[in-house]
């Protein structure tokens, strides 16, 4: 039997799987519980959220930081393919003026994955009436993004996946 060979233009947009892992140790659940419409209806993009039971993100995958938000509690981090990040710890923690938030890193920064983006003290978090929840949104992706598959459960960051995103090359 013959294998059918691809064109050049089919092999160029042939669909690459990226495995994303938790940046946080916790539960992941789908962005539809995050008491915040704009994450909850995905009009920042598809994803999910993740419960933290521990105060330290990391990189799920090597990358460069795009952002990191003036008040440390979020920032973008792509993915050599184009794929855009965003994590956004815990909900209108920007009330918090950074406090609670330590930055490990500074857009423009290389990154390898696991290591240390943001420390946050949950505590801090939860004493000024914000949740400590964490969308972890993918963006920047556009029309090029054909799925994004969402992994719920017991997550433990760099080790669990939580997100299978299929992109076109």
């Amino acid at each position: 039997m013959f294998s059918r060979w691809k064109s050049k233009k089919e092999e160029k947009h042939a669909d690459t799987f990226l495995s994303v892992s938790a940046p946080v140790s916790g539960q992941a659940v789908p962005l539809s519980e995050v008491p915040d419409e704009t994450f909850a209806g995905g009009h920042m993009g598809k994803g999910v959220a993740i419960e933290p039971v521990e105060g330290r993100l990391i990189a799920p995958f090597d990358g460069s930081v795009a952002h990191v938000v003036r008040t440390n509690h979020a920032l973008i981090l792509e993915h050599a393919t184009g794929l855009q990040l965003l994590m956004h710890i815990g909900i209108d923690t920007v009330g918090l003026k950074g406090n609670g938030f330590t930055s490990h890193i500074a857009s423009g920064d290389t990154v390898k994955a696991g290591q240390t983006l943001i420390t946050f003290d949950l505590e801090v978090i939860r004493s000024a009436g914000y949740r400590t929840i964490i969308p972890v949104i993918v963006t920047g992706s556009g029309e090029d993004t054909p799925g994004v598959e969402c992994h719920y459960g017991a997550v433990s960051a760099g080790e669990s996946r939580i997100l299978t995103v299929a992109s076109r090359q």
